[in-house]
């Protein structure tokens, strides 16, 4: 959880956050100077920020050799594994309508997107195996993901319940609620199953309550 906790940190500065929204904006890397003169601050004031989430694993740089005389500049994109925000490119969500249209349309219910779902969650805990406990590697996941989780656990410490503070899927779930959040629940059962050691107990979407919440107890 440390890791994540210094993404937290870093995204909690606003200066920082306006400087991530750029980067996951823009189609290509961009330099210091491309940065500061887009918020219109002085590439001294950025440097330490881009260095800051470059150390919580936000950022990644590429070396840009230039032909004439000059230091290589810097530029900065994204890390991989870095949090979209709900940023991808227009296309995916107006393809993702379609494919919930036709599944729709083919009379698919909720049953059938959240066994959809647990596959995905199966696959997705193959990435978290090294993780300390289920919980934190659902988390991670969560966050990854750009649903900003919130954790309140219990007294005795068993059983923790997971807001969603953002569904980066919430304008499809508000058209086809029963498939889309249908989807999401399986891929939560699907990784706390791989994983082992705890079990959902319950699972709030989008028409029960807000914010969404899971609840999972450790076995």
């Amino acid at each position: 959880m440390d890791s994540r906790l210094g993404v937290f940190k870093a995204l909690g500065d606003n200066t920082r956050y306006a400087i991530y929204l750029e980067l996951a904006r823009s189609a290509r890397p961009l330099s210091t100077s491309d940065i500061a003169d887009t918020l219109g601050l002085h590439p001294n004031t950025v440097r330490p920020h881009l260095e800051r989430m470059r150390d919580a694993g936000l950022l990644q740089i590429q070396i840009e050799i230039r032909s004439g005389v000059g230091r290589p500049q810097h530029l900065y994109s994204l890390a991989d594994d870095a949090p979209s925000l709900g940023l991808e490119p227009p296309t995916f969500p107006m393809l993702a309508r379609m494919l919930l249209s036709l599944a729709r349309r083919g009379a698919l219910g909720g049953d059938e997107a959240a066994e959809i779902g647990r596959e995905q969650g199966r696959a997705d805990a193959l990435l978290h195996a090294d993780d300390a406990s289920c919980l934190e590697a659902v988390v991670t996941q969560l966050f990854s993901l750009g649903f900003d989780p919130a954790i309140a656990g219990s007294d005795d410490g068993e059983t923790a319940v997971i807001g969603f503070c953002h569904c980066p899927f919430r304008e499809l779930a508000e058209s086809f609620p029963e498939l889309v959040c249908s989807l999401h629940q399986g891929m939560i059962e699907g990784m706390v199953e791989a994983l082992g050691g705890a079990e959902v107990d319950d699972f709030h979407p989008l028409v029960h309550r807000e914010p969404c919440q899971v609840t999972i107890s450790s076995r």
